[in-house]
């Protein structure tokens, strides 16, 4: 008996427009991801390009620092050399001549009026005041013989018994007596006060800044050439500030105005003085006032020929600002600072008033309001586009 095989049923073949339409679908499928891809594509690059478009505008922007103009005080400090002088300076000379007997203070001793400095030995001084009381004492005793017999010769007269013409010798040689005696008596007065001068004493109080001479040094008498100061003193409870204020600043030198001193030697200190005159007219060869300034010195603080500085108020006229010195820039167009407004640079010329080191005075230009750039480049023109950086936080380093 013969088996025959078993064959499996034939599936009956997709009609040939059903399959076309499936080919297509899948073709539209893959154009549209290719499409999206395209796009996402495309998309990301114009993102990128602005992307980049920003970063590099925002490059192109300069960032500066800037700072707010300080007003300026309603006052000016006028800081001036000066020297300073004793209140009273004099050299102390003899008024007799003579050899130094003993001297009683040396240099930088305190004295006080009418303390005895020194003393001279005069030997001629003391014989003449001697012979001059002796012919004063012959004058007064002639005087007296003179007007007793001038009285006798008055009397005679009258009687008759002598004549009138021997009365009137007796009258004129008592009043003659009577000019000897006056002559002698001031002889004696004048060495006595030459004798007085043998001992020198202080004419002010204040302190011995020199002492010239010594125990036996001939002394010559007077101020001549010949003669040398045996002290030099001077009175250091007050001492005068003279100062040369230039034309320009004289208004400050006001009658009356208060004066500040400051000294290298003591940093951080003011001394406290009051201008009390001027000379009232300018020096033509240096343009200057000569000021003096009167300042207390009760604890001898201050010396005499001390270099200070005096430090006048001077009013200002006009409103005025301060700025940083690294704010100016120095065109051909003259001096210029970089001020910011609506996001762009503006150079706006400026004129200055004082310098004072590190900040300078503007008087015209900039008001406290604007905000001037901190060192501006040499290439900034006005219209470029700034940014403000932003202030460090508190406590930071700039």
């Amino acid at each position: 008996m013969t088996t025959e095989p078993t064959r499996e049923p034939t599936t009956p073949a997709a009609p040939r427009g059903r399959r076309r339409a499936s080919a297509l679908v899948a073709l539209g499928v893959a154009a549209l991801v290719l499409g999206l891809g395209i796009y996402s594509g495309v998309r990301a690059r114009s993102k990128a390009d602005v992307t980049l478009q920003q970063a590099t505008d925002e490059a192109g922007v300069t960032t500066v620092n800037v700072v707010n103009p300080k007003p300026g005080d309603p006052v000016r400090d006028i800081r001036l050399p000066g020297i300073t002088q004793a209140f009273i300076d004099a050299p102390i000379f003899a008024r007799t001549s003579g050899y130094l007997k003993r001297w009683y203070f040396d240099i930088g001793a305190q004295v006080k009026q009418g303390q005895l400095l020194a003393e001279i030995d005069s030997p001629e001084v003391d014989q003449q005041l001697q012979q001059a009381r002796s012919d004063l004492e012959t004058a007064q005793a002639n005087l007296r013989q003179a007007k007793i017999t001038a009285d006798r010769w008055e009397a005679l007269l009258e009687s008759g018994s002598v004549s009138k013409q021997e009365t009137d010798v007796a009258v004129s040689a008592l009043s003659a007596m009577k000019a000897t005696v006056d002559s002698n008596t001031a002889n004696v007065r004048r060495l006595e006060q030459l004798q007085g001068f043998e001992k020198v004493y202080a004419p002010f109080d204040g302190v011995v800044t020199a002492r010239n001479t010594d125990i036996g040094a001939l002394i010559d008498a007077g101020s001549a050439a010949a003669a040398r100061e045996l002290f030099h003193m001077a009175a250091i409870q007050r001492l005068r500030v003279f100062v040369a204020v230039p034309e320009i600043y004289s208004r400050a030198a006001r009658t009356g105005a208060a004066a500040a001193l400051t000294l290298d030697e003591y940093p951080g200190r003011e001394f406290h003085g009051t201008l009390v005159r001027n000379a009232s007219a300018i020096d033509p060869a240096s343009r200057t006032l000569l000021v003096e300034v009167d300042v207390d010195n009760p604890n001898g603080e201050l010396l005499p020929g001390a270099y200070v500085f005096v430090h006048l108020k001077l009013p200002r006229q006009a409103p005025s600002v301060t700025v940083p010195a690294n704010t100016l820039l120095f065109r051909s167009q003259g001096l210029q600072v970089g001020v910011v407004r609506d996001g762009q640079a503006q150079l706006v010329p400026v004129t200055i008033g004082h310098d004072y080191g590190t900040t300078v005075e503007i008087v015209a230009g900039v008001q406290p309001t604007d905000q001037v750039i901190v060192s501006p480049s040499d290439s900034l023109t006005s219209g470029t586009r700034v940014r403000i950086a932003t202030p460090p936080p508190a406590g930071t380093g700039q």
